[in-house]
């Protein structure tokens, strides 16, 4: 006997240039299927990690959120003045909503979808003097709180607090986590001629596809925000970043297992009835069939099909032959671990195998299966055992290749 698996493995591509006035950034998420782990069917985040959460790690991980600075700044264009409204103000709106993308796999052309969403934002506002000769208070974090109501560690809603907030003279660091996509505005109490945001920190949450469903390789796309007044991420009409747009650029690499181990000596099967030759030898009972049931670990983490090839085909399935030339069908089944089933949801019992494929075309995981038991039935039927009884002394052969393939 010969088994034979097959996989597909593929590398990142490249990202392309931007136009001016707009950042990027690349976002990488790896699959591969983990024995330790074999419920968790989840792409990993691998990109690199800048600005908030790369220092607050364990704040950011039970909440599943990843951030990234760009050095990108936002000035103000007219002073900042007590009474005006909120757009005139310090103003923050990200895109909190969940937004969707098509990511297309680099070879084959299929795609899944990738939901993206802001989770915070953050920065270190720059006064253009110090906020203890903006309000006269007494030390610095007097004037930063004077200056709008409180710090800027007490986020406005719907804007939520996070454990960041440092100070200088004339500066305010901060991080505020964003639920809802709508405005968080900080008031100001005193005139600011003038101030700017340094950076931007942005915190963002990943809705990924499933990997279980998807070839092996690797899926690209891009989805861009806007920045500006009315725009995705909207600062007001005061605060107007350098740049109007933000593009990530996805980077899904799937790389499955798909491995079949065959124990020592499975590679030959021998054809027997059941309780063995015995009854035969002593009684003269015939037997009703032949068979052997072989047992081959699985792993598997992608979909699969499963073909069968034969040395002496026999209509829709192999066959073995005597010397003389005498030839009948040898039947080929499948039974296949629990996790996986076919394109249909059915659990895979006896599933015969076929020269045209049909029936077998495709078998899906719901679990990474990690060497577990499949079993190959081999048998000869009654009618075709009856016909070599006829034969005596012969000794019927043939070779059989059945084939598991990711490629479907």
């Amino acid at each position: 006997m010969k088994y034979i698996a097959s996989a597909l493995l593929g590398l990142l591509g490249a990202v392309g240039t931007l136009p001016a006035g707009a950042e990027s950034v690349d976002i990488t998420a790896v699959f591969r299927p983990d024995g330790s782990a074999p419920q968790k069917n989840q792409f990993v985040n691998i990109t690199p990690e800048s600005g908030f959460c790369a220092t607050y790690k364990p704040y950011c991980s039970p909440l599943n959120i990843f951030s990234i600075r760009l050095p990108l700044r936002v000035n103000s264009n007219k002073p900042l003045q007590p009474g005006m409204g909120p757009r005139d103000n310090a103003m923050f709106q990200a895109p909190a909503n969940w937004r969707s993308l098509n990511v297309t796999h680099t070879e084959t052309g299929e795609t899944a979808r990738v939901e993206v969403r802001i989770a915070g934002i953050g920065t270190v506002y720059r006064l253009s003097d110090t906020a203890q000769n903006l309000t006269g208070a007494s030390n610095a974090l007097n004037g930063h709180s004077a200056l709008w109501g409180s710090t800027w560690v007490n986020a406005p809603a719907p804007c939520l607090n996070s454990p960041l907030g440092y100070y200088g003279a004339a500066y305010f660091g901060f991080f505020w986590r964003t639920p809802a996509e709508s405005a968080c505005v900080k008031t100001a109490r005193f005139t600011i001629p003038s101030m700017y945001y340094q950076y931007l920190d942005f915190a963002y949450e990943l809705r990924t596809p499933n990997p279980l469903a998807m070839s092996a390789g690797i899926y690209t796309g891009s989805f861009t925000y806007l920045l500006g007044p009315g725009a995705d991420f909207d600062f007001g009409d005061v605060m107007i970043p350098e740049d109007s747009q933000l593009t990530f650029n996805f980077n899904l690499d799937v790389d499955h297992n798909l491995k079949v181990q065959v124990p020592p000596g499975g590679h030959r099967i021998q054809l027997e009835p059941q309780g063995g030759w015995q009854a035969w030898l002593n009684d003269g009972r015939k037997p009703r069939r032949l068979f052997r049931d072989q047992t081959v670990n699985l792993w598997t983490s992608s979909p699969f099909k499963m073909t069968l090839e034969c040395g002496e085909p026999l209509g829709n399935t192999c066959s073995v032959r005597n010397g003389a030339g005498h030839q009948v069908p040898l039947d080929v089944a499948v039974s296949l671990p629990f996790g996986l089933t076919d394109g249909s949801g059915n659990a895979v019992n006896r599933r015969p195998l076929r020269l045209d494929g049909s029936g077998t075309e495709l078998f899906k995981p719901s679990l990474y299966i990690d060497r577990k038991p499949s079993t190959l039935h081999f048998e000869i039927k009654s009618d075709a055992v009856e016909q070599m009884l006829e034969q005596a002394g012969s000794t019927y052969s043939g070779t059989v290749t059945v084939v598991w393939d990711s490629q479907v």
